[in-house]
């Protein structure tokens, strides 16, 4: 899959990526600046319905970017899941965008276009920014008061096409045909009220929405890569590193990672239940296979030092949620060799390993019987790392974080 979104810190190094950031801030503020947004009176007017160039100049960036990411990541393009989409904390969500549309009336600007007055010399802007910094810093301090409050009601990445089952496709068209028809009717509310001060849209409006709706719909009738496509987008070099046995783990290096301090390591077990009420190793979590996709949307919030494993019976179900897995870009993913019956020959008692031996069993099935469902509490899952010296040939390289951790206001 090519690799978008870029890594600017591989393609250009620290500093470099930083004079990317620059150019970037530079064209934002240049093109706010000249849509007129560092003007507080004209950010205002839009709440008086004198003017509503604010929200027709978002919402256009909005459906053209929309339509253009979603449309590329059905080419195959553009990769997703490394686009980062903000977590959705509902309720303190809306007191925070009540209180920041109360600022905007009262100051005139949203942060983004503070700075935009501010770097103009507006003496307006400069106090708004004072004022958001100000902010800022009491909040920071202020926040461990109401931190219930601020972390409640938490939905992870959560977007239009999860809130109404629909797929990203018929959401985009809807919201694209949406938009039109609200541009539309500002027009003519500003016509309304600001009677001869109200412009009118320019004459390319109208292809330019046909153009966007005949995008849209093309978005719609491609259709967003699934899974298996995605695998199938990076077959080729994966099954190399399955072939080369290059992200098989041993036992004793994942013991060796979950007694790292430095590392997180999030154990991934893909077994029956029945299996994992058996035995599974002391902070597994059971990921079934139908439930892996959908999981992978939290599993991406884990900070850039975790490392993932994947383990079964054997390796077969926790080779196919391996590639499940990395069909959905998550980084640093690895598979437990040999399973968990290979970690139970490994830490298992020597007398449990011989009188607990199935001789005759199917591949990818225990090779070991339990007289009662301890899960974790059985001998064997938590090893002491100091009784056992094991030596082992290191496989795991953390990878480059790719998505973001954390999102902006405009």
């Amino acid at each position: 899959m090519t690799s978008f979104p870029l890594p600017l810190g591989e393609l250009f190094g620290h500093y470099g990526s930083y004079v990317v950031y620059l150019l970037v801030g530079l064209a934002f503020g240049a093109t706010l600046e000249t849509a007129g947004f560092g003007n507080s009176k004209k950010l205002a007017a839009q709440f008086y319905f004198k003017d509503l160039t604010v929200f027709k100049v978002m919402f256009t960036a909005i459906i053209v970017a929309g339509t253009l990411i979603f449309l590329s990541s059905a080419l195959g393009l553009l990769d997703y899941n490394l686009v980062w989409v903000p977590p959705t904390y509902l309720w303190p969500g809306i007191v925070g965008g009540l209180i920041m549309g109360v600022g905007f009336i009262v100051g005139g600007f949203c942060p983004g276009t503070s700075l935009v007055a501010m770097a103009t010399g507006k003496i307006d802007g400069v106090f708004f920014v004072l004022g958001v910094l100000s902010g800022i810093f009491l909040f920071g301090e202020t926040v461990s008061n109401f931190d219930i409050f601020f972390e409640s009601s938490y939905m992870g990445r959560f977007t239009l096409p999860e809130l109404l089952g629909l797929d990203y496709g018929t959401v985009m068209l809807a919201v694209v045909v949406m938009a039109l028809l609200m541009f539309w009717g500002a027009e003519k509310v500003e016509s309304a009220v600001g009677g001869e001060t109200a412009q009118k849209a320019p004459r390319w409006a109208v292809p330019a929405s046909a153009a966007l709706v005949a995008l849209a719909a093309v978005n719609l009738a491609v259709g967003q890569p699934d899974n298996t496509d995605r695998w199938k987008m990076i077959e080729a070099e994966q099954a190399a590193l399955l072939d080369g046995r290059e992200v098989q783990i041993s036992p004793a290096e994942l013991l060796s990672l979950i007694n790292d301090s430095q590392i997180k390591a999030v154990l991934l077990d893909v077994r029956d239940e029945r299996y994992f009420n058996q035995f599974h190793i002391h902070g597994a979590r059971r990921l079934p296979q139908e439930q892996v996709v959908d999981a992978t949307r939290e599993l991406m919030f884990e900070p850039a030092n975790t490392v993932f494993v994947t383990m079964g019976n054997d390796e077969t179900a926790a080779t196919e949620t391996w590639k499940m897995l990395k069909a959905e870009s998550l980084p640093n993913v690895y598979i437990l060799e040999g399973g968990v019956n290979n970690w139970l020959r490994t830490y298992g008692e020597d007398w449990f390993v011989q009188e607990h031996f199935l001789r005759n069993r199917e591949n990818d099935q225990p090779a070991f019987r339990f007289d009662a469902a301890l899960g974790s509490r059985q001998s064997a899952a938590e090893p002491n790392p100091h009784a056992f010296e094991i030596e082992f040939e290191p496989k795991v390289k953390l990878e480059l974080k790719r998505a973001p951790t954390s999102g902006g206001c405009g």
